[in-house]
């Protein structure tokens, strides 16, 4: 590594945190390290109907056909650990309470990139990566010592726990590589004993198909009957695994301000009264417009038979003619559970 390579990193890193990233970490391209098993995991079916990354299945085994040429890759993490914020909030996973993080991380990952080639020079190329791009984003951030994957398979680091969005920039700059760090998880098995729907197949091994996450989010259509009851109160993605986890007792509070929760959520009756043109302008630059509105619906359907709360009836009872058959369905469901038996429209 030449003297020009390591000021190149420290400025790298310098601009990174200046931009308001809370954590930057440099590690090297390659193929993934962990490319084997997420072809096995991808070969079990655990991806659900997750079908874009079966399809990209080539390019996230190497960073290079994403970025031909790159040498080099910059981590970077964001916390979103705020706390407080109305109480409403609480169906949905502390992630998505404010601004879409995409919007939020993608335009300084693009001036970090315009930062590396402005010095390392013209001929240099970058290409900024958040989760919508076709990267194993967790195994390149752990092979730069951002942090170590964590047995619920999100990223860990001791001061930021999990709470926080990973960002990439790929490089065909030679930078100087960080330290990694070691597997902190020991024997604990918290996160995988307080999953409600039992997603862990093993340690480190996630079953999409049943994670919370994925069937509020990337889910279309029913939820399987079996799985209904174990989504509790989740309107919107899921924090239990995370909230478990003792290295979140001691993360950082987040410092960026568009991630904070912002006005109340609202009560989830409010809801299924949503139009399609309603939904678009509650949920425009939120997180939350990736489950859709079908999907939205149908999970405050499915919340609101969890609770069990008969004051939620009249909202379920509009909602069986709703024009997405999914959210009839599922307020029929619920219907069967806040009402005694016998008791029609």
């Amino acid at each position: 590594m030449t003297l020009l390579g390591l000021a190149l990193s420290e400025a790298v890193k310098g601009r990174a945190l200046e931009l308001g990233f809370d954590r930057v970490a440099i590690g090297p391209a390659g193929p993934a390290e962990h490319g084997a098993a997420f072809e096995r995991w991808l070969d079990a079916g655990y991806a659900g109907t997750m079908d874009y990354l079966p399809r990209g299945r080539a390019d996230r085994l190497d960073p290079a056909r994403l970025l031909p040429g790159c040498r080099s890759v910059v981590a970077v993490a964001l916390s979103y650990a705020h706390e407080g914020g109305d109480a409403s909030w609480a169906p949905v996973a502390r992630y998505a309470r404010g601004r879409d993080y995409h919007d939020v991380m993608r335009p300084r990952l693009v001036e970090l990139g315009a930062v590396i080639r402005d010095a390392a020079g013209a001929e240099v190329r970058c290409r900024a990566a958040v989760d919508t791009s076709a990267v194993l984003e967790r195994d390149l951030a752990a092979r730069a010592g951002l942090g170590w994957i964590g047995k619920n398979t999100n990223l860990l680091t001791p001061s930021l726990g999990s709470w926080f969005f990973i960002g990439i920039v790929l490089t065909t700059a030679e930078l100087e590589a960080d330290q990694r760090q070691p597997d902190r998880c020991g024997t604990c098995t918290a996160c995988l004993e307080a999953c409600p729907t039992s997603a862990f197949a093993a340690p480190y091994v996630l079953d999409a198909r049943r994670c919370i996450s994925y069937l509020t989010i990337e889910h279309r259509g029913d939820i399987a009957a079996e799985l209904r009851a174990g989504v509790g109160e989740w309107v919107f993605g899921c924090d239990v695994c995370q909230d478990v986890c003792p290295w979140n007792r001691k993360a950082e509070p987040a410092r960026e301000p568009a991630l904070a929760p912002a006005a109340p959520f609202g009560p989830l009756e409010a809801l299924l009264d949503l139009d399609r043109d309603g939904f678009r302008a509650r949920f425009r630059g939120s997180a939350i417009s990736r489950a859709r509105r079908g999907g939205l619906l149908r999970n405050a359907a499915t919340v609101l038979g969890n609770r069990g709360d008969r004051r939620a009836v009249p909202a379920l009872l509009r909602a069986l003619d709703d024009e997405d058959a999914t959210v009839g369905r599922a307020a029929a469901w619920a219907l069967e559970r806040v009402r005694p038996v016998g008791v029609g429209r």
